[in-house]
């Protein structure tokens, strides 16, 4: 279709009484637009929930006085999200119950659009409009068709287009021609403007853009910007997701040329010589094999009384990404550094992630130290915050230090590890009493649904494996979490500004859903109105050795509200503690680096009202960027997951696997292989029958009575993968 057809087609696809566009000459002022925009309100106004057409509100405006004013003043209304177009003629939106709203992430079937309040709503595909990620919306409430945990609404008409949208996809044949399958947003392929994309063929992994847009997303047009081959590989998939969610992958010059020099300078006598000096002291770290970007390290040694002086050493990212910089601009926009697959995507350039702020053994490096008094019981008693400079004796990795500990450490390690060795057995002894201490609390015990990919030379999957967590990532886990509470109570009780880490306490909506659930699981849930850290962890206990406890397990973690970043001190029910925040990994995520900045300040004696002059608004906004960016890399993590596990079960296509059902829908059932990959059983490959269906709950056939139900276990054969969309279909055996 030729731009010129498109946007006749988009024409005529328009509401009926849509306003038409105002091609006012420049002698309207606006004033007179102005003037013609308050008599329609105050009309409409008048009339209540009633709508005026369109003709009896330019009758009452006068509109034969100045009709281009009054068109202009339409638009203008409506653009604004004032007032709305029906069949019937206008209305205020705030009479018929409309607000304004961002699209802010779609799916093939359905998309979320967030209010000015920041709620969250669920947009059936159907109820869309069109719109795409960035669009401001005028949406109104629906009633729930899902029973799901957003409010629903749908969209009335799109007040502003974002025209920089971009999606990935896939090119597929369509009668006429090639088309492109977007990952998101359409289950029907777009037409492409061909003469103005580069080459591409059938089963290429592209980027595209749209440059046109329909009523429905089914009748936007596309352009190909960039083609990154195959879509059966996962590699290619990924990139391309990467690329249409915008999130940056190489750094602009200016920032690069700054970290270097920033990076070049070093660690200076300058720098070291107001800090408390703990280069003779056992400090280390301890990290993954491969990790680059090490930002904390640790020290330990044991009390007359028998508690604990326990040191968590995190690398001064501050001292060298100072406000307003380039670096700390660039730093603030990507929020966090990105994981997925054996790749990253980090925060901070390497000369200052890998390089001058890595906490690399045998070399010095500022940092800011947290030194703090922990009872033989675990509790913590009191931190000191100082800035130091530190030099790691031993760069520990978490296999050889979990060989130290359980003793299948050879000679080698024995010989490396010797200055730590008894430090390590001391952080074990800590880390158990922490520990203890955190289930005297109550805090619920989890566990982790996190796959490992096993990927070959060519960054191909071969392998899923659950991720285990070993003696010395407990331990390293136990110590930040220390650090962490320690920073957050003394930004609360010093009343400074902070960015906390926040988890609030679940909603009684989802607790009386997860007691529903439990229920029909056949398990007794505990007697509680409002839920506390406790009874999740009683639920859980209950389920510990049951057969569907991977199933109850996903339902606790669904039914808790999820962790944020909030300039209040909101807790954190999810660990039981009133104090929390981010401050261990300044190198990777931006709220840590904002903790780090502040309590610089602090230590150096800013007052409490210069500091809340200084970083009170800029918290806020650093907490509600900062959890944004942590949703869109959480998105992009868990789709490489998705989309790599679907390329290892490729090449398992036909092959028998074990699972639990995981989730069940009205159009089949979801299941959790043992690992962990999850797959569709859809309804139409169950044995021909007519199915009775509880949402959430179970599948039954009428006659023969052969239930699939939430929690059972099945096997199952791996019927196809579809590496592209991160899909895996499943069937029963024959």
């Amino acid at each position: 279709m030729s731009k010129q057809n498109a946007k006749k087609h988009k024409k005529s696809q328009s509401h009926a009484h849509a306003p038409k566009k105002s091609h006012a000459p420049a002698r309207i002022r606006p004033e007179e637009i102005t003037a013609c925009a308050n008599k329609i309100e105050t009309f409409l106004r008048q009339t209540g929930k009633k709508v005026l057409p369109e003709a009896e509100l330019a009758r009452k405006c006068r509109s034969n006085r100045c009709p281009a004013a009054f068109q202009a003043a339409l638009e203008q209304l409506t653009k604004q999200g004032t007032i709305h177009a029906t069949r019937k003629g206008y209305a205020l939106c705030l009479r018929s119950g409309c607000f304004r709203a961002e699209t802010i992430r779609l799916s093939r079937s359905f998309g979320f659009i967030r209010d000015e309040a920041g709620t969250e709503h669920f947009v059936p595909g159907k109820f869309l409009q069109g719109s795409m990620p960035g669009d401001i919306v005028l949406a109104r409430p629906i009633p729930s068709r899902t029973g799901g945990d957003s409010p629903e609404a749908e969209v009335v008409s799109v007040l502003e287009e974002n025209n920089s949208v971009q999606l990935a996809g896939t090119i597929v044949p369509e009668e006429g021609g090639l088309c492109l399958l977007p990952d998101t947003m359409s289950s029907t392929p777009l037409r492409i403007d061909y003469k103005e994309s580069v080459d591409y063929g059938i089963g290429d992994k592209v980027l595209a853009v749209l440059t046109s847009r329909g009523r429905r997303h089914m009748e936007h047009r596309v352009k190909i910007l960039l083609n990154f081959g195959t879509a059966d590989s996962a590699e290619n998939c990924v990139k391309a997701r990467i690329a249409a969610q915008g999130i940056p992958t190489v750094f602009p010059d200016d920032v690069l040329h700054e970290a270097k020099k920033t990076a070049a300078v070093g660690v200076t006598a300058y720098d070291t010589a107001e800090r408390l000096d703990l280069r003779e002291a056992c400090i280390f770290t301890i990290d993954g094999a491969y990790s680059k970007d090490l930002d904390d390290a640790v020290s330990v040694s044991r009390q007359p009384d028998g508690g604990w002086e326990l040191g968590v050493h995190i690398a001064d990212v501050s001292h060298y990404v100072r406000p307003n910089s380039k670096l700390d601009g660039e730093a603030f926009q990507r929020g966090t550094s990105i994981y997925y697959a054996d790749q990253v995507i980090p925060m901070l350039p390497p000369a200052l992630s890998n390089g001058i702020c890595s906490l690399n053994g045998g070399e010095d490096r500022l940092a800011l130290s947290a030194v703090m008094q922990i009872s033989p019981e675990g509790d913590l008693l009191s931190a000191k915050f100082s800035k130091s400079v530190i030099r790691s004796v031993v760069r520990g990795v978490y296999s050889e230090c979990n060989a130290i500990l359980d003793g299948t450490a050879d000679a080698g390690l024995q010989e490396k590890y010797a200055p730590v060795a008894d430090a390590l057995r001391e952080l074990d002894a800590l880390t158990e009493r922490l520990e203890h201490r955190r289930i005297q609390r109550g805090a619920p015990t989890l566990e982790s649904t996190e796959v490992a990919l096993l990927l070959d030379e060519q960054g191909r999957c071969t392998g899923l494996l659950p991720r285990v967590q070993g003696r010395s990532e407990c331990i390293i886990e136990a110590c930040m979490l220390a650090a962490n509470e320690a920073a957050a109570k003394l930004a609360r009780e010093a009343e400074m500004p902070l960015v906390y880490r926040v988890h609030e306490d679940p909603s009684p909506e989802r607790i009386a859903g997860l007691k529903d659930m439990l229920r029909k699981l056949g398990q007794e849930p505990p007697l509680f109105e409002e839920a506390s850290p406790r009874d999740i962890q009683k639920i859980l206990d209950d389920a510990r050795d049951k057969p569907f406890f991977p199933v109850v397990n996903n339902l606790a973690l669904r039914a808790m509200a999820k962790a944020k970043y909030s300039h209040e001190p909101l807790g954190h029910f999810g660990l039981a503690l009133r104090d929390y925040a981010h401050f261990t990994s300044p190198i990777r995520r931006y709220p840590d680096l904002v903790v780090h900045r502040i309590l610089s300040d602090y230590l150096e004696g800013g007052s409490r009202e210069w500091m809340q002059r200084r970083y009170e608004k800029f918290a806020e906004n650093a907490a509600a960027h900062a959890s944004d960016m942590e949703v869109r890399a959480a998105n992009l993590e868990r789709d490489a997951d998705d989309i790599y596990a679907a390329e290892y079960m490729r090449a398992h296509i036909g092959e028998t696997f074990r699972g639990v059902i995981s989730s069940v829908t009205d159009f089949g059932v979801y299941v959790t292989l043992e690992n962990l990959a999850e797959g569709l059983l859809h309804i139409h490959d169950l044995p021909e029958g007519q199915y009775e269906i509880e949402e959430g709950w179970y599948l039954r056939e009428s006659y023969s009575g052969q239930e699939y139900r939430l929690g059972d276990a099945i096997e199952v054969v791996c019927a196809g993968a579809d590496v592209s969309a991160g899909k895996i279909d499943l069937a029963l055996p024959e």
